[in-house]
């Protein structure tokens, strides 16, 4: 009886495991669409981090602060040198 609770409201194993490799996939692949607003960006990031978390990845914060300026397009460059510049 637990087993068909337990595969009826949280998933099968193998459910979960397919979902949780295409989210890594698409956060490995995450860049910044041509005309998205930044706000947009971070909208996108986070429902990709939520959805990783919940399914028990974890992250460390410098990773993802990389990762979010590393995906950032080329309008934001001189934006993001400024901000490095000020940082050192």
């Amino acid at each position: 009886m637990w087993d068909i609770l337990e595969v009826t409201h949280e998933g099968a194993n193998d459910v979960k495991r397919a979902r949780k490799h295409a989210l890594i996939q698409e956060y490995e692949l995450f860049k910044m669409q041509k005309g998205e607003r930044i706000s947009e960006v971070q909208k996108r990031f986070s429902h990709i981090l939520n959805h990783l978390m919940s399914l028990g990845k974890r992250f460390d914060k410098e990773e993802l602060n990389i990762k979010i300026l590393k995906c950032l397009d080329r309008s934001w460059q001189p934006r993001l040198l400024q901000f490095l510049n000020q940082r050192i």
